[in-house]
């Protein structure tokens, strides 16, 4: 069995200079893609489970995915809930068998966010479980925008909260289709200066590869959520599947395929990050 925590991937990647991808998953389809990806890398991969995928298929039905899947791969395997918005959530999360929860309290005041992350984090903790927080909203393309994390304020939510992770803005946005002009490196030193927690990047596909692979190496950022580029790479794997035979009607027959165009690119992904 591989299934660990949050913090049993990240610490070592914090430690030797690399990155975790948070892959982020929709359905049974990628979730195989990506710990198919992480074994042909022979390196851990975090099965992140978001707002949109929860909304489709019951938490304890991911749980049970992940889990298996988990449990007859080669590598370490993440369980891990994206963007719980509740501790109702996040406790749900836990009980059905999530080995990590990420609480986003982002919008909420300083202080609010710093109280309602340290009880989950506790909550986490006991269960044997990792927590990841968030401090200065992420934006999203076309939607509203972030005024980026203030390093003091991070220095205070790190330090206050006991997070295993923290999930910084410095100029990531969720949703972006392609590379944007790259993360404000400046505000990511300011970051790791007064903390000592691995740093997470939401809306990783919008980060140019090179920059992604510099900041692996060379900063505490130890964890790019991945999501757009792959959706973006499974639907066009799925317009070739179909539209190269019209005949073609057998959905196991056209998702082996998919998965098989989805391992190539997952694989570059995670190689990017890794060691």
């Amino acid at each position: 069995m591989t299934l660990v925590t949050l913090a049993d991937v990240l610490q070592p990647a914090l430690t030797s200079g690399y990155a975790v991808a948070g892959l982020v998953c929709l359905g049974w389809e990628d979730m195989r893609a990506y710990v198919g990806a992480a074994e042909a890398e022979d390196l851990p991969v975090i099965l992140q489970a978001g707002p949109a995928c929860r909304a489709h298929t019951p938490l304890p039905v991911l749980a049970a995915m992940v889990r298996h899947l988990a449990d007859n791969a080669s590598v370490p395997v993440v369980a891990h809930l994206d963007h719980g918005y509740t501790l109702d959530e996040c406790k749900q999360a836990l009980d059905c068998g999530f080995t990590s929860v990420m609480f986003d309290g982002s919008r909420k005041p300083l202080w609010q966010n710093i109280d309602e992350t340290a009880r989950i984090a506790e909550l986490a903790h006991a269960a044997g479980a990792s927590c990841e927080g968030e401090i200065g909203f992420v934006g999203y393309v076309n939607g509203a925008e972030s005024a980026g994390t203030d390093p003091d304020e991070a220095r205070l939510f790190a330090a206050e909260t006991g997070v295993d992770a923290l999930a910084i803005s410095v100029g990531n946005v969720h949703l972006q289709r392609g590379a944007g002009a790259g993360l404000d490196v400046a505000r990511i030193r300011a970051i790791e200066a007064v903390t000592t927690v691995p740093l997470v990047v939401h809306g990783g596909s919008g980060v140019p590869i090179d920059q992604r692979r510099a900041l692996a190496r060379e900063t505490n950022i130890c964890k790019f959520n991945i999501g757009t580029e792959l959706r973006q790479a499974f639907g066009q794997a799925l317009r070739d599947a179909v539209t190269s035979d019209p005949e073609r009607f057998d959905r196991l027959e056209i998702m082996r395929e998919v998965e098989t165009a989805l391992v190539v690119k997952t694989s570059q992904v995670i190689r990017t990050l890794g060691p």
